[in-house]
């Protein structure tokens, strides 16, 4: 029996298809504020108990931005660069039918690592049932993560942070790790509140300029180039000097675990959002936050895709689930903030304490447990 704490977890389903040879899990950790909501990653080496730990920080992350879902996720143990598209589509089907005991009255799925809105249609269709995934394309009433709810929501408590420290956007500099989905419109939106962003990196290096990246240019270079590197304007680096440039503003929006104790002392940004998952450990965080700097842990900022998978949910427009997005976030980053001023600059650890009260308070409402 897996017992964490008196959060979860509440159920741990591992699967296995003899016909195709899929191996999956789906975890679910705690349902006391919704239905447990979380993506499904395809790689070759998940494990249960990745997958647990991922479903743990969806309840906390669900939490904090404060939409009526749980916890939960889901793995399939598999190498989607080493299969054709319609062995991929067998292996997910075989997933979609082994879960679906749970989908959607216990677990709605959504994209993660390898898996995108087409994914997402064939679990849907698989199961007959549109309310069985998020993240569907638009022609299925879904709002793809394409869309770009994620690196909205960055920008947003982004913004929220230079408020909160009396700054002007305008007068501000950033550079992004990463220019995939998040990292593009997390670019995008941020050129449009004012701040100038310098550096970009992608997986062969990074491209800067301390007069500014033009946005357009830069995509027309990634996508005729396949690398930012390629851009005709600023000067080439290696990925990881990104890190150390003078900026006031630095987004790891790729990879984990790219700011730890042997390069934080090259930071020298303000604040630091985290648009990616887990890309700085918590004791490099708190190196950060008493040298000064608002670090904007990554369950705060980048939870515009699952507020997004909501609004899929509860089926609005793309243009409500912006307002939402913005609304959410603001708010939420507002809070951790204002909270985190009473506790050292924590910022992570009051995220954390907010996340998990609103947890506790709806399973006291639910009875499940005495306050």
């Amino acid at each position: 029996m897996r017992k964490e704490d008196e959060f979860g977890f509440e159920k741990i389903v591992e699967v296995y298809d003899q016909k195709t040879g899929m191996q999956g899990v789906c975890a679910i950790h705690n349902t006391a504020r919704g239905l447990g909501k979380g993506g499904i990653r395809m790689v070759p080496d998940i494990t249960t108990e990745e997958v647990m730990g991922l479903a743990k920080a969806m309840t906390w992350k669900n939490a904090m931005a404060d939409i009526p879902f749980g916890g939960a996720k889901s793995g399939i143990k598999a190498d989607s660069k080493k299969m054709t598209p319609e062995q991929k589509e067998i292996i997910v089907r075989a997933f979609a039918r082994k879960i679906a005991e749970l989908v959607p009255h216990q677990y709605i799925a959504g994209p993660d690592m390898n898996m995108t809105e087409k994914e997402m249609a064939e679990i849907a269709d698989e199961l007959k049932n549109p309310k069985a995934t998020t993240g569907k394309p638009t022609e299925m009433g879904g709002l793809p993560h394409e869309l770009g709810s994620t690196g909205y929501g960055v920008v947003v408590a982004t913004k929220v942070a230079i408020e909160h420290l009396g700054l002007e956007p305008n007068s501000l500099t950033a550079s992004i790790e990463g220019f995939g989905n998040v990292g593009t419109f997390t670019m995008k939106f941020l050129n449009e509140i004012g701040v100038k962003v310098v550096a970009v990196s992608d997986s062969k290096g990074t491209i800067y300029d301390e007069n500014g990246l033009d946005y357009e240019t830069l995509m027309k270079t990634k996508s005729e180039k396949r690398t930012v590197t390629a851009h005709d304007k600023g000067k080439v680096l290696g990925k990881k000097e990104l890190f150390g440039l003078p900026v006031d503003i630095l987004v790891p929006g790729a990879r984990p675990n790219v700011i730890t104790s042997e390069n934080v002392g090259n930071i020298k940004a303000k604040i630091v959002s985290e648009a990616a998952n887990l890309p700085i450990p918590y004791e490099t965080e708190l190196v950060l936050m008493k040298r000064g700097v608002t670090v904007i842990p990554d369950f705060v900022a980048n939870a515009g895709g699952v507020i997004s998978s909501w609004c899929e949910t509860e089926g609005w427009d793309p243009d409500k689930m912006f307002k939402i997005v913005e609304e959410k976030i603001r708010n939420n980053t507002k809070t951790m903030l204002e909270h985190a001023d009473k506790i050292e600059k924590d910022t992570r650890k009051a995220a954390l304490e907010i996340a998990k009260q609103r947890v506790v308070d709806a399973m006291v409402e639910k009875e499940w447990v005495k306050r």
